[in-house]
């Protein structure tokens, strides 16, 4: 069964995934659904356990940079009334 989410990405990097995902014949929810399968697939400890494919190092325009921070619900909230105007 399929679910929506929600989710945030720089606009250079969506322009760059969908075309990825056009030239791979597949939609960019099933390219970010199998993205997410195989990183769920083993337990990794942290981001830097992952392992990243050749075609993603050679698609990366530099050094991945993971930018982490809690919000808080007012925060979350107000975006989310934003994103809905």
């Amino acid at each position: 069964m399929d679910a929506k989410i929600t989710l945030s990405f720089d606009e250079d990097v969506i322009a760059k995934a969908k075309r990825f995902a056009d030239s791979q014949n597949i939609s960019l929810s099933r390219l970010t659904e199998f993205l997410y399968s195989k990183l769920t697939k083993n337990n990794y400890a942290s981001l830097e356990d992952l392992p990243v494919s050749d075609w993603i190092n050679i698609a990366a325009e530099g050094p991945a940079e993971y930018v982490t921070q809690r919000k808080n619900s007012r925060k979350l909230k107000d975006e989310f009334y934003q994103s809905r105007k």
